[in-house]
């Protein structure tokens, strides 16, 4: 049986949710914290937003035993958004929009005549920050009510086109190596900045590289023990606070090659493995949608970009700009396979994917803990 997507939370727990929560939580104002916050906030001035990227919570509950300082947070699960992808769901953890809302809809998306690669800000072989002005792309603000908060994150990532994008006007603390984290956290804490916002991508890394198994388990083990150094730092009056964008899928080398039934009407593919658009010539589109059903109903989820609004996955009716971004049939693989876009060379060397609306891919932690005493 065809399992059912889990479709984003848009307005409950799910990513857009978190920074506005932990905002009202800090200026409480005419908007309440809501109610499934973790207990340990109550009473914190300040809070530290730590994103482990890649690190879905039925991982994590798999291997509780390897990372005992995440497993004794409180907290709950949420949702990622769609696609369940790093360049869409941290620009809705950061924006609070949903995808519709803030037009990052993908890895890679349609920009013209081509296809723009968000994480790397590329369009083909050029550097697209001239022809496609990031802060113009994605015009939102980040930390809406948190006025530029710090942000601690690996120093390569500053000058990025995804940075400039996603993270706004916030201020770059750059660590060099994983251990550098807790030191500019603690710098910023004793600055006295309410809100700090810090990034780390090893299991994501581990996961796109070796898979799920010991390379894994051994960099979740040293992701837990930075969330413990991290913890180590905070003082009286502050909560630590671990989420994630997005969970992981093993595919290895299970590959889906789109023959000329479907690409005979196909002039542009965009997305990636786990979530791709195609791009279909005018009046193709039911003829295309039909023979993807036919070719790959039992791996995927096959939807018009009309059944995908309308079913909400992307939090809204995008607008004719973020429309044009979007391909026109959505194939979303619910198997562990991916479907190939010849053009994306670097995709297909992961052994672990993410982008679909799988249980494994789409819900993360939502963990917090008071200062370390005794």
């Amino acid at each position: 049986m065809t399992p059912e997507p889990v479709v984003p939370d848009f307005g409950g727990r799910c990513l857009t949710e978190v920074v506005p929560a932990l905002a009202a939580h800090l200026a409480p104002g005419d908007r309440p914290a809501p109610g499934w916050l973790p207990e340990p906030l109550a009473g914190a001035r300040q809070v530290v937003l730590l994103v482990l990227d890649g690190l879905g919570a039925c991982q994590l509950a798999e291997r509780a035993s390897l990372a005992p300082t995440l497993s004794s947070g409180s907290g709950t699960t949420v949702t990622s958004v769609a696609p369940s992808t790093t360049a869409v769901a941290l620009t809705s953890l950061t924006t609070g929009l949903p995808p519709a809302v803030h037009g990052t809809v993908g890895y890679r998306v349609a920009a013209g005549d081509g296809v723009l690669n968000v994480l790397l800000w590329r369009s083909g072989s050029r550097d697209a920050r001239e022809e496609i002005p990031p802060r113009r792309f994605q015009p939102f603000p980040a930390f809406p009510g948190l006025a530029a908060p710090p942000v601690v994150s690996r120093w390569d990532y500053g000058p990025t086109g995804f940075t400039a994008a996603h993270l706004g006007d916030a201020r770059l603390h750059g660590w060099y190596t994983p251990s550098g984290m807790a030191v500019e956290v603690r710098q910023a804490l004793a600055s006295g900045h309410p809100f700090v916002y810090a990034y780390y991508d090893g299991v994501d890394r581990a996961a796109h590289a070796r898979g799920l198994g010991e390379h894994y388990d051994a960099e979740l083990r040293g992701a837990d023990r930075l969330v413990a150094d991290v913890l180590e730092v905070l003082p009286a009056g502050a909560a630590l606070v671990v989420t994630a964008d997005h969970g992981q899928v093993e595919v290895g080398g299970s590959v889906q090659v789109l023959g000329p039934e479907l690409m005979d009407g196909v002039v542009l593919l965009s997305g990636e493995g786990r979530f791709r658009w195609l791009h279909v010539r005018p009046g193709a589109v039911d003829d295309v949608a039909q023979a993807a059903q036919a070719a790959f109903g039992g791996l995927a989820w096959v939807r018009t970009f009309e059944d995908v609004v309308d079913a909400g996955w992307l939090g809204g009716e995008p607008s004719p700009h973020v429309r044009a971004r979007l391909g026109d049939v959505a194939l979303v693989p619910h198997a562990p396979t991916a479907f190939l876009d010849p053009a994306d060379t670097g995709e297909q060397r992961l052994v672990c994917r993410h982008g679909s609306l799988t249980e494994d891919e789409m819900l993360v932690p939502l963990l917090a803990w008071q200062p370390v005493t005794g």
